[in-house]
């Protein structure tokens, strides 16, 4: 079960290391509107917005990759159930204010790694 929960856990960290890579570096990019819905004037007008949110993406990223990596699990355990905790709400928020698809990107795989750290 330590495996499924960990390969989960890394998933949801992976992809918040590609929301920082398209948010902070190729915001104006066709490949990021397309990703976020965005026109080009609008990303060109919000690029130091965007980079800024991709930063805290990062930082959720390197938490959910501390508590996989920390030395004593029992505090890894913690540090990825805070830092899925912290995504789930962010993609809840997200999904509720921003883009509904949200719910579905970040915040399923965010549940389910959830609940495989809650199993273990």
């Amino acid at each position: 079960m330590h495996i499924v929960r960990d390969i989960l856990t890394a998933i949801v960290a992976i992809e918040h290391v590609y929301i920082l890579i398209l948010e902070m570096f190729l915001w104006t990019s066709s490949r990021a509107r397309k990703a976020f819905g965005t026109e080009k004037a609008f990303a060109e007008a919000t690029k130091s917005l965007a980079a800024n949110q991709g930063l805290y993406n990062g930082f959720l990223a390197a938490g959910l990759f501390w508590g996989l990596i920390h030395p004593d699990a029992a505090i890894g355990h913690q540090l990825q159930l805070f830092f899925l905790a912290c995504v789930l709400a962010a993609a809840i928020y997200g999904g509720l204010t921003a883009k509904r698809s949200i719910l579905l990107v970040q915040g399923l795989p965010a549940l389910l790694a959830l609940i495989a750290v809650l199993a273990a």
